[in-house]
């Protein structure tokens, strides 16, 4: 349902572009949002996006990553500049909403990201 792409290893202060294309529709969902997981860490929530472009952040996060989102492809982004070794996780793409069989909340296989010199 879900399929992400862009992980990958980067430098200390380096940037990539997370993407997660969704089978279902986006732009319907109640939010699309971005996970992560350290090593040896509980997973936790970096940015959310609504069908009205409300986002939240994580603080750690705010003022580097940017969460977006094109409807027209099923697909969102998670724009991640300034990185930084405690920024290494997996990243993993979920999507929640109500459709016509009731409620889903899907997840993607997740992404790793390694930032290291």
């Amino acid at each position: 349902q879900l399929l992400e792409s862009g992980g990958g290893f980067v430098q200390p202060g380096g940037s990539l572009r997370l993407s997660c294309k969704a089978s279902r529709s986006v732009s319907d969902s109640d939010s699309m949002a971005w996970y992560r997981q350290p090593p040896g860490k509980e997973r936790e929530l970096v940015a959310s996006i609504t069908p009205a472009d409300l986002t939240n952040y994580a603080d750690s996060v705010k003022g580097r990553f940017a969460i977006s989102r094109d409807d027209a492809e099923n697909t969102v982004f998670l724009q991640m500049n300034s990185l930084q070794p405690e920024d290494t996780a997996v990243y993993y793409c979920n999507q929640k909403g109500i459709g016509w069989s009731g409620p889903y909340d899907y997840w993607g296989q997740g992404t790793q990201v390694t930032v290291s010199v």
